[in-house]
């Protein structure tokens, strides 16, 4: 099986789990992320996915607490359950994390909300810049959060941390979302700033563990202080400022979804 055929594959499987655990009309979409949108996958990376939703009529009358949740599959792949009106909140946020379902090539989108979504997808750099400085400080963080996980004694990387003594996929993050930072403040388009990075064949030796121990600590120690001063000069240069007609976007697509959700649920309405 080849890598598009694994892709596709996985997301079927995904998404036919998901239905174990939601109605179908309440499934906004099914969506890559990860290494395969970067293109830094290997023949090991998994596929994980994240799951939009929305709520029931019920959760909506009770004031239920939006879903927000890590379905781990039983082997061991992931699919993050997640609200659609969090997942509104989460692209304000600027996390590219986040953000980076509106640049996959991977997605199975319902046909009761694919209008509603098109209308992202096609606004997607704007959405991906409507703040831009809340954007780097996201980055900055996930730089940072990159390096303490780097030697970090989480029980998921025991054993990687005692045969290499570093978790060479937090480095590689690390580096690829300081570059990230970088062409984000020279203008390129969010697309190249997801699917581009910096010398993908090194951030895959780093993945690979191809640096030593000491290598690799001195890389993160001095990857987190650039980013950290990056960061800084960029915020001092640009305001907090949330761009409002993008808001107004966004909000008008949570309402049209959730519109065509409830009328699904309450055809009678």
């Amino acid at each position: 099986m080849d890598r598009e055929q694994k892709i596709w594959a996985g997301l079927k499987d995904h998404y036919e789990e998901a239905l174990e655990y939601f109605p179908e009309n309440r499934i906004v979409g099914l969506f890559l992320q990860g290494s395969q949108n970067y293109n830094l996958d290997t023949e090991e990376s998994d596929i994980d996915t994240k799951l939009i939703i929305t709520p029931s009529f019920r959760e909506l009358a009770m004031n239920e607490k939006p879903v927000s949740t890590t379905h781990v599959r039983t082997n061991n792949e992931h699919i993050d359950f997640k609200d659609i009106r969090l997942y509104i909140d989460c692209f304000r946020s600027q996390n590219l994390n986040f953000l980076e379902i509106l640049f996959t090539d991977y997605f199975i989108v319902n046909p009761l909300y694919v209008d509603s979504w098109n209308i992202l997808v096609s606004h997607r750099e704007e959405i991906a810049h409507m703040n831009p400085h809340r954007s780097m400080q996201s980055m900055a963080g996930m730089c940072a959060e990159k390096n303490h996980a780097l030697q970090h004694p989480y029980p998921a990387k025991l054993e990687i941390l005692e045969k290499h003594g570093y978790d060479g996929k937090q480095l590689s993050h690390q580096e690829r979302v300081r570059h990230a930072m970088i062409k984000y403040a020279a203008g390129d388009s969010y697309w190249s700033c997801v699917h581009e990075p910096f010398e993908p064949e090194y951030l895959k030796m780093m993945k690979r563990h191809g640096l030593k121990v000491e290598e690799a600590v001195a890389l993160s120690k001095w990857s987190l202080e650039q980013s950290k001063a990056f960061k800084d000069k960029f915020c001092e240069e640009h305001p907090k400022e949330e761009n409002e007609e993008t808001l107004k976007l966004l909000k008008e697509v949570q309402y049209q979804i959730m519109e065509t959700s409830v009328r699904e649920e309450l055809p009678y309405v």
